[in-house]
């Protein structure tokens, strides 16, 4: 059942995501992610990684998993500005943090970026860490997104490793952070 909560600072809300809102979360997702990484890498991987990472079959087996919890802001007309997807216990993408809450993602479409939504979504991944008697929250950054490293950096977060994640048939290099909370 999706929840509502009002942000007193920003014209926006939270919704928790259900299955009614998995056409929305394919749109957003292929969106940012090509956004954000398609210049630095080749169509045809983008296309591959986009048609198998965000097709609505894996999508809605990551909704359906009760260790994944993904959460839509938007602003007050109701426009997607960005998502959160946070993963615990076996729906991590790593075996190596136990009582730990894994960001997966958080993508902000590009209209609504440098408006603080991404520290509103670490808020919610904090809370929920909390609310489920976590430790730590640790992430993987590509190795090139300055502009995450240097925003996790900010937060507390700190280097502890990294892990191979495949862009179509490349394989790239991401970054562990990790931060106690």
């Amino acid at each position: 059942m999706p929840f509502y909560e009002t942000m007193e600072k920003i014209d926006m809300y939270i919704k928790e995501l259900g299955l009614t809102d998995i056409n929305e979360l394919q749109k957003v997702s292929v969106e940012t992610f090509h956004d954000t990484f398609a210049a630095q890498n080749t169509e045809k991987n983008m296309q591959d990684y986009l048609s198998n990472s965000y097709k609505l079959e894996t999508l809605t087996k990551e909704i359906n998993n009760p260790n994944s919890f993904f959460y839509f802001v938007l602003n007050n007309e109701d426009d997607i500005m960005g998502y959160l997807k946070l993963n615990i216990n076996d729906a991590q993408s790593e075996d190596d943090f136990e009582n730990a809450l894994e960001i997966e993602r958080i993508y902000i479409r590009k209209n609504f970026q440098k408006q603080g939504l991404g520290k509103v979504l670490y808020n919610i991944a904090t809370t929920k860490a909390t609310q489920l008697g976590k430790q730590r929250i640790w992430l993987g950054v590509w190795e090139f997104n300055q502009n995450a490293k240097a925003f996790y950096q900010h937060l507390g977060f700190e280097f502890n490793g990294s892990h191979t994640f495949n862009m179509g048939d490349e394989p790239q290099t991401d970054l562990i952070m990790v931060k106690t909370i």
